[in-house]
């Protein structure tokens, strides 16, 4: 199936990264990162160069399986020539030595991937910002595993994918190294450094400022009740762990990482008034980071899951039911133009709101036209069934089909391929 190219800079289909070990020292104070990033490769077919995708660094040296090889970098762009050129379904293994102040990748929503904080840095990558941290294959279909390795000074804490399984300190430093085992996009690829304090709620675990510990302890309370919700509705928790964050800056959104989710000091208030946002993040780890979309066309898969999420919680948590939730949307959705397809919405409209919500409202009718008792096995079987993997929306449609003897052919159809808003189910 032809995909279509959001991106068509980033990524490169003719091979596979399989795992990422990336070995960083980043200086706070500095804003400088150096960087060895080992790449395990498969080839798809026959290569004479590498194309990484990687921001505005100084290259010290490329070798492949141990050969030096040659090398020319432009912004964006790191291509290899191969020391011996390497026939289809051939590994290799690629190391990257880098060294710079790293600097966001520019796309239509601003500055994309790693940032400077007041006082640390985050990594905020979705679609398009993972090469400013790391070289490369920058497509969501290219999962991997990861080794996360960051060295910085002891004040700080770190926090990246996975689970922390070394941690050492030295004189005035402090190294922390994180596995990634579960495949994971590079977008959803993220570190975390700040002065954090960590609670654990429930099994999942809170980072924060030790200043902010009250409200964001009252705030992510409810983060353990919602993870039973969702593993109710959603199926088992996909990843071995689970932490938010809280950086001591203003977000103007929470970022989304794979078993993790990050949000701003602006987003605890101690009253609770960003629980939508903290649902809608946790449900990302089912729809988005365990099944991630093929091409960034598809994003409604993630967006739309994530945002009925919300409406499931407060469904859950005594608030207003989930179908009070579409009927208000809809009504808001109907006054607005109507000028985009839900299953493509191109580039520009990629993060707007109304894909989200018309999602979230697809996801409703969904459950309307199947009642509970065949949506909410179907749903737990399309996530048990792409566990770790990547979907498309024609995956979506032929697993719902399977599970219904109703026709949702032309139910989908208006939602997702024609302009004009169908009417409220």
């Amino acid at each position: 199936m032809a995909m279509t190219p959001y991106f068509p800079a980033h990524g490169d289909h003719r091979y596979h990264v399989s795992h990422y070990d990336l070995t960083l020292k980043y200086s706070v104070t500095g804003n400088r990162l150096d960087g060895t990033a080992r790449l395990t490769i498969s080839t798809a077919e026959p290569l004479t160069t590498l194309d990484l995708d990687l921001g505005r660094f100084r290259i010290p040296a490329v070798t492949v399986d141990g050969a030096p090889a040659r090398h020319a970098h432009r912004p964006g762009k790191l291509r290899i020539t191969l020391p011996t050129p390497l026939p289809a379904g051939a590994d290799t293994v690629v190391e990257i030595r880098y060294t710079g102040r790293p600097a966001p990748i520019p796309s239509p929503w601003g500055g994309l991937g790693w940032e400077e904080l007041t006082d640390g840095a985050l990594v905020a990558g979705q679609p398009t910002g993972a090469p400013s941290w790391f070289p490369c294959n920058d497509r969501p279909d290219n999962k991997a595993t990861y080794r996360i390795t960051v060295t910085t000074a002891s004040p700080y804490q770190v926090v990246a994918n996975g689970i922390l399984t070394a941690h050492r300190r030295a004189a005035g430093t402090t190294t922390w190294t994180y596995d990634q085992p579960e495949p994971m996009a590079t977008y959803l690829a993220s570190v975390q450094i700040g002065r954090y304090q960590l609670t654990d709620i429930a099994g999942t675990q809170l980072a924060h400022p030790p200043r902010l510990g009250t409200r964001a302890r009252h705030d992510f309370g409810r983060q353990g009740e919602m993870m039973a919700a969702f593993t109710h509705r959603f199926g088992p928790y996909p990843f071995t762990g689970y932490i938010a964050v809280v950086a001591d800056d203003d977000l103007d959104i929470p970022v989304e990482a794979q078993g993790m989710s990050i949000f701003g000091r602006n987003h605890v208030d101690g009253h609770r008034g960003s629980e939508r946002l903290i649902a809608h993040e946790l449900a990302h780890q089912w729809f988005g980071n365990s099944l991630t979309v093929s091409c960034w066309s598809d994003i409604w898969l993630q967006e739309g899951f994530a945002t009925y999420g919300e409406w499931l919680w407060s469904e859950a948590s005594g608030g207003p039911p989930a179908a009070e939730h579409a009927r208000r949307w809809h009504q808001r959705l109907a006054g607005l133009p109507q000028d985009f397809v839900l299953a493509d919405p191109g580039v520009d409209m990629l993060f707007d709101d109304r894909v989200y919500k018309r999602g979230a409202l697809t996801v409703h009718a969904l459950r309307r036209t199947l009642g509970d008792e065949a949506f909410f096995p179907a749903l737990r079987a399309w996530t048990t069934a792409h566990r770790h993997g990547n979907v498309t929306t024609q995956d979506l449609a032929a697993h719902v089909q399977r599970h219904t003897a109703r026709p949702v052919g032309p139910l989908l159809s208006a939602w997702l391929y024609d302009k004009p808003l169908p009417p409220a189910v």
